[in-house]
């Protein structure tokens, strides 16, 4: 049986997650202190989980966010399929009460079932998981790698779990992020079960600081 460990986390802070400025797949922003401290913690409590292969998007948020484990040898494949959302003309540029208004519309659509609703000059729920697929089947056929870590980002990662959990693209927003939260996912030949839901545990240090 193809049994596997999936370690999924979203990226560690940027300063345009803390300015409010719409990144996607077109912003290629770096990890700021906190998100580097939060890299840091979650390293610290799973650095002794033996990770056969790291997955990440091709942005450099997601990479940073994995870089610890990446420099103590474990092997590491970068794809644009696990890349976020294209939110189009938005990108790079601080959220208004108009574009929060847009967005809050937009999701709401989705949730209502309309998810091949484009967001302005950018993506679908179900353009971006259309990317993502090959990816996922790509982890799936490699019987070797029984635990791995993925790094990725939020509204790709909701895209992704529904889609690894076999839910409607619609119901996506059942699952929760935040930055550098982990989802801990087994696999057990032909379906999937989640073991941590949203699990920040690492992150309590920053708390208490």
């Amino acid at each position: 049986m193809k049994t596997k460990k999936i370690y999924l986390i979203r990226h560690g802070q940027t300063e345009y997650n803390l300015q409010g400025i719409v990144q996607g797949s077109g912003v290629d922003s770096d990890l700021n202190a906190t998100g580097q401290r939060q890299a840091a913690l979650f390293f610290d409590m799973y650095k002794s989980v033996k990770f056969d292969k790291i997955y990440t998007s091709k942005l450099k948020r997601s990479i940073q966010s994995v870089q610890r484990f990446i420099d103590a040898g474990i092997p590491v494949e970068h794809y644009s399929g696990l890349n976020e959302i294209n939110w189009g003309s938005r990108e790079g540029r601080k959220i208004s009460e108009e574009d929060d208004a847009y967005y809050h519309e937009l999701v709401k659509k989705w949730g209502e079932g309309e998810v091949d609703l484009p967001i302005e000059g950018g993506e679908s729920p179900v353009m971006l998981q259309e990317r993502q697929k090959p990816v996922l089947d790509k982890i799936l056929s490699r019987e070797d790698e029984k635990t791995v870590l993925i790094c990725m980002h939020g509204r790709a990662m909701r895209a992704f779990l529904a889609l690894m959990l076999n839910y409607h693209l619609k119901d996506m927003d059942k699952f929760e992020h935040t930055n550098l939260c982990l989802y801990e996912l087994s696999y057990t030949g032909n379906m999937f079960t989640v073991d941590r839901y949203c699990d920040i545990t690492h992150l309590k240090p920053m708390e208490e600081q």
